[in-house]
């Protein structure tokens, strides 16, 4: 994920405040986190951040920063009170969880000392609330009253068709909140975009998605009834909601109470 799609992303869990708040909350984060890790976790961190390279590379070697003096220097760069501050390296932190890889997160948290809590528990919440690719699909399957592999084709061609649709970021967004197993078909998706799939309507949605589930258009849209209901119930936040304000008010029959 880029620097400046990270960014939009502290701005929503940070209240929805203004892009440049975001925007410094963010930078003054990663500089003073970057005083605090070691130069090889900054230069992993920013391989999967492109173009947060200029705050998160450190300019000195690490330094064994407590809570409070970290919280200290990011209100000190913000020119906010601690309380913000805290409220903002909050909303980084929740960004990261959705940002980088698990593994990544993982040796990030290592490198920190346990004080640190209150910003690891932001960015593990957002991994914690992912649903397992295997779990989504018995859902869908349940839901959907479908064989496992109906339910798993019918997941797959419904998140492909819906990469095509919707734009870009909110792509993104939704790979940062999906387990890594449905990554593929999302970027697949995203890369097929053009001018005409962002305009789809929902004949055209549940026509690709029965093409590629090798389905009828009947059938396709009970089935993706259920994957859209499904991710209702399983994105965390508002991030379905996010999804359903992109598309066209005839797709809301796909998850609308039955």
């Amino acid at each position: 994920m880029d620097y400046q799609k990270f960014v939009g992303i502290v701005q929503r869990e940070a209240g929805r405040v203004s892009r440049e708040v975001a925007e410094l909350a963010t930078q003054a984060t990663f500089q003073t986190l970057a005083e605090r890790l070691s130069r090889g976790q900054a230069r992993d961190l920013v391989q999967q951040l492109p173009g947060s390279g200029p705050w998160l590379f450190p300019d000195s070697d690490k330094e064994p920063l407590r809570y409070d003096e970290f919280l200290l220097r990011v209100a000190k760069r913000e020119g906010v009170d601690e309380a913000t501050a805290e409220r903002h390296a909050k909303a980084v932190f929740a960004a990261l969880g959705r940002a980088i890889d698990p593994d990544e997160l993982a040796d990030l948290i290592a490198d920190l000392p346990q004080d640190f809590a209150p910003l690891v528990a932001e960015a593990q919440g957002r991994i914690d609330q992912r649903t397992p690719a295997d779990e989504l699909v018995r859902r869908v399957a349940e839901r959907g009253h479908l064989h496992v592999d109906q339910a798993e084709r019918a997941v797959e061609a419904v998140l492909e068709t819906l990469a095509e649709r919707l734009a870009p970021g909110e792509v993104d967004d939704l790979i940062a909140r999906l387990d890594r197993d449905f990554h593929p078909v999302l970027e697949r998706g995203k890369n097929g975009q053009t001018t005409a799939t962002r305009r789809m309507d929902r004949m055209e949605f549940l026509q690709r998605v029965a093409d590629r589930a090798g389905i009828s258009p009947e059938e396709a849209f009970d089935q993706a009834r259920a994957v859209f209901t499904t991710l209702r119930d399983a994105l965390p936040g508002g991030e379905f909601w996010d999804i359903a304000a992109e598309l066209p008010a005839e797709y809301a029959a796909l998850w609308s109470a039955r």
